[in-house]
């Protein structure tokens, strides 16, 4: 076995990687740039070296410093973790000629499937059912125009290399396919290092499935199920689950079936994944292959007890696979959430800076025993466990150079609908402060009816919020748990309030029972009857809530039993009152006297500013291009400017028809959040 393992990648991945490498006694290198000096994946791996400045371009996905980190180390065997260098056959040569192993497929493997233009051709020779589409390159935007036309719009424009969402668009018109072919091939080259552009027909109403496959170098191949993929945004994943809610155990068995014998095709050595669009009819078609670890792949080993890294590296080292397809158990349900550092209230636009608090929930395993991908005996009646792969820490800095995404939550129960609560629950504890982030969003999915009905398309997202995720309104039902909440929290605070030393002698401060929970535009008028096992507190209406909690003023996270049923809370202190964020929803909740509350009737409310006339900078950003003039009349819709951040272009457009009154900004000006680009005339 390897005795020194270098991880060519950074964040999560990496840090994921080393677990496995710890755990099965192998020292592990880490490469940084300047931006991830103190990076996580650094202060994790037993060594760690320098590779260049910030960009990708400039460092991760430079070669020849990979190269000579590994030299100046010794490692024997790179893991590439995915994106970066995962499927650039150069790479793979590059290690081969230095007689370092790589942890992933064999060059002629990367070279056929990696590449999605080629593997579509590989899959059409052998029969395999695919998407119509233009599979030669394409020139410039003219010629992207044309070939659009002639497939029929919707189509997807989609960067040969690479993947993660990056480089690719959906045009419905010409215009579309013209901006979209030019940002793709600029995202592409930024990321991949490679602007080849293909387009495909966008097939509707679609669902993202894949399968999972590991191959060794000895012919032994097998599939571990399939995962759901199909809540996406801009095509990028965002909930993933296994197995998939929609497939039956025939489907399952074709699609990886096929899936396994397209490996084996190319020689594949090592995990791989087969990506599939599945219609209404259970009807599949091949999409590509990514020739590498998925990001998604937790899920797979929360159902299989399957350690995919141990066995990528094992493999590397020429090992045949000790699992067989009759070993293959699929067991309970998976569900995994994307963290992003990205702003839900402002079209998920990126959103950099310090996580100045950031408290996953506790990790805990299912209590059930494997070996070799055996699951031993059944799960106790309401186990489930609770996975977090991150690569940040509190006080870490999330930069604009590299993917928004910054930790990976997964649970796992016996049935879908008990991964579900256990999912809604670890949301609910997930402290993140400091940055923009979609966990609002995310406890939003898994509340949703489609998602729990398990009816879910790749046009999800688009579909539910249309106008984007402007945040939660909660039912009554859980309005009432939090107004009770919030009632028995603020008669603790109030009590703390009434010990404080240095009080005036002839002054008594008194706590009530009675008060006026003020939350979503509903008041709830209650009384709290306390004793020393919690608190019954008694609605108006005679409606009852008993609450026990632990909670104490300056916690920032409660965690309460409200009858019988568990609620977490994230508190914030706010005049009057709390902020309180639940299930998707930001509350502000006021705890008020009824005669405080009979004045707060009477308060005006403030009136938030016009900014009708400006064009903010919705994230912090770089200008690419601006697209208009001073003076020049607009149209609804039409481009302004276009700014990049994370490695992802995106166009602002105006909202209605207007003339360009001035101009604040130009290409190469790095702006943050709320900078104003330009003003229209009034």
């Amino acid at each position: 076995m390897f005795e020194k393992i270098l991880i060519a990648n950074r964040g999560e991945i990496a840090c994921r990687v080393i677990k496995t490498a710890r755990k099965m006694g192998i020292k592990t290198v880490a490469i940084y740039s300047d931006a991830d000096k103190q990076a996580l994946h650094v202060q994790m791996a037993d060594e760690a070296v320098h590779i260049g400045p910030p960009p990708a371009n400039q460092s991760y996905i430079v070669i020849d410093k990979v190269m000579e980190a590994i030299r100046s180390t010794g490692a024997q065997a790179v893991h590439p973790g995915y994106g970066f260098l995962s499927e650039n056959s150069k790479f793979a040569e590059a290690l081969a000629a230095e007689g370092v192993a790589f942890v992933g497929p064999p060059v002629g493997a990367i070279e056929k499937m990696g590449d999605k233009i080629t593997s579509k051709k590989i899959a059409q020779d052998a029969g395999v059912s695919t998407v119509p589409g233009h599979m030669g390159l394409i020139e410039d935007a003219d010629e992207a125009v044309k070939i659009s036309n002639e497939i029929g719009y919707p189509v997807m424009l989609k960067a040969s290399a690479g993947g993660g969402g990056k480089g690719m668009r959906i045009a419905w018109n010409d215009e579309e396919a013209r901006e979209g072919f030019q940002s793709s091939k600029n995202e592409a080259a930024n990321s991949f290092g490679d602007d080849r552009i293909f387009i495909e027909k966008f097939v509707t109403q679609p669902r993202h499935i894949e399968i999972q496959v590991l191959c060794d170098a000895h012919g032994n191949g097998i599939y571990l199920g399939e995962r759901e993929c199909s809540i996406q945004r801009r095509q990028q994943k965002v909930v993933e689950e296994a197995p998939s809610p929609f497939l039956d155990e025939a489907t399952r068995k074709a699609m990886g079936e096929q899936a396994v014998a397209l490996a084996q095709a190319v020689d594949y050595a090592s995990a791989g994944t087969v990506e599939f669009i599945v219609d209404g009819d259970k009807n599949f078609y091949f999409l590509e292959m990514n020739t590498r670890l998925q990001v998604e792949h937790p899920v797979t080993e929360l159902i299989t007890g399957v350690d995919l890294v141990e066995q990528m590296i094992r493999v590397a080292n020429g090992e045949p696979l000790s699992i067989s397809q009759d070993d293959v158990q699929l067991n309970g349900w998976a569900i995994e959430n994307r963290l992003y550092a990205e702003d839900p209230y402002r079209g998920f636009l990126p959103s950099i800076g310090r996580l100045t608090r950031y408290r996953p929930p506790a990790e805990q395993a299912a209590g059930l025993m494997l070996a070799n991908g055996k699951w031993q005996g059944d799960a106790p009646e309401g186990s489930f466990a609770v996975r977090n792969d991150t690569g940040v820490y509190e006080g870490g800095e999330i930069s604009m150079y590299y993917d928004p995404m910054i930790a990976k939550l997964c649970t796992w129960a016996p049935t879908r609908d008990e991964a579900i609560e256990a999912m809604r629950n670890a949301l609910d504890g997930f402290e993140v402060e400091g940055i923009g982030h979609n966990l609002p969003f995310l406890s939003a999915v898994m509340d949703h009816p489609i998602f729990i009905e398990g009816t879910m398309t790749t046009a999800f997202i688009e579909e539910q919020y249309p106008e984007g995720f402007t945040g939660v309104e909660l039912p009554e039902a859980e309005l009432r748990r939090i107004a009770a909440s919030a009632a028995a929290m603020h008669r603790v605070a109030e009590i703390r309030r009434t010990r404080v030393s240095g009080r005036m002698d002839n002054h008594e401060r008194r706590v009530g029972t009675e008060w006026v929970v003020s939350l979503q535009g509903q008041d709830f008028a209650v009384s709290i009857e306390a004793d020393q096992l919690g608190s019954t507190v008694v609605f108006k209406d005679g409606g009852q809530t008993r609450l026990a909690s632990k909670w104490t003023p300056g916690d920032q996270l409660a965690k309460l039993d409200v009858d019988g049923s568990p609620l977490v809370l994230k508190v914030g202190k706010i005049s009057g009152g709390f902020r309180i964020r639940a299930r998707g929803a930001d509350l502000k909740v006021h705890v008020r006297t009824p005669r405080q509350a009979e004045l707060a009737q009477l308060m005006p409310e403030k009136v938030a500013p016009d900014t009708s006339k400006l064009l903010l900078c919705p994230m912090p950003g770089l200008i690419v291009k601006v697209d208009v003039e001073v003076g020049q009349e607009v149209e609804e819709g039409q481009a302004l400017c276009t700014v990049e951040a994370m490695k992802m272009e995106n166009i602002l457009r105006a909202e209605k028809k207007g003339v360009i009154a001035k101009i604040n900004a130009s290409a190469g000006d790095s702006l943050a959040v709320d900078d104003v680009i330009m003003e229209f005339e009034g």
